[in-house]
């Protein structure tokens, strides 16, 4: 059996989930394996949506055997209407991650994994410059699997300001 740890990165949300998939090498550089989104359709169901979730987060783990995981914990503010769904993602992400992987994927709060960056207030456009430099990466999209990178590589580095 491999010592190899392979951390799976998330930017939990209902609409779209952020993903990425980091491991290190011999020299303990950070690698970046793969990274995505998973969108679901806004023409169904909230328990639909979460299925569609289930099944693709499942078929990730089967294709990349993760032996870590760590996500943002989302932040609301008073009046955030989205919140109910991207909680009930953030439960299935974690569902899945122990079912099928016995991973309790680790939280983290948006200011942290920033901060682990050098700016915790920086922006999506500054979080995928950011990495665009520390992977040697040329048109990185700008969008939530920037954020699901930067949150992997902030868990792969020993951030563990776990949210209980």
């Amino acid at each position: 059996m491999s010592d190899e740890k392979i951390w799976l990165g998330l930017d939990p949300g209902l609409a779209t989930i952020g993903w990425a998939v980091l491991t290190e090498d011999r020299q303990g550089t950070p690698q970046l394996l793969d990274y995505g989104i998973i969108e679901t359709d806004a023409d169904l169901s909230t328990p639909q949506r979460l299925v569609e979730i289930e099944r693709d987060l499942v078929e990730l783990i089967e294709e990349f055997e993760p032996t870590q995981a760590v996500m943002e914990m989302p932040f609301f503010g008073r009046h955030i209407k989205a919140a109910g769904g991207v909680l009930q993602a953030v439960g299935i992400i974690n569902l899945v991650c122990c079912r099928e992987a016995d991973i309790e994927p680790v939280q983290l709060h948006q200011s942290s994994w920033k901060a682990h960056l050098g700016n915790g207030r920086a922006t999506k456009g500054e979080v995928a410059e950011i990495i665009a430099t520390l992977f040697d990466m040329e048109n990185l999209p700008v969008d939530d699997s920037v954020d699901a990178i930067a949150i992997g590589y902030a868990g792969l580095c020993g951030l563990t300001n776990n949210i209980s």
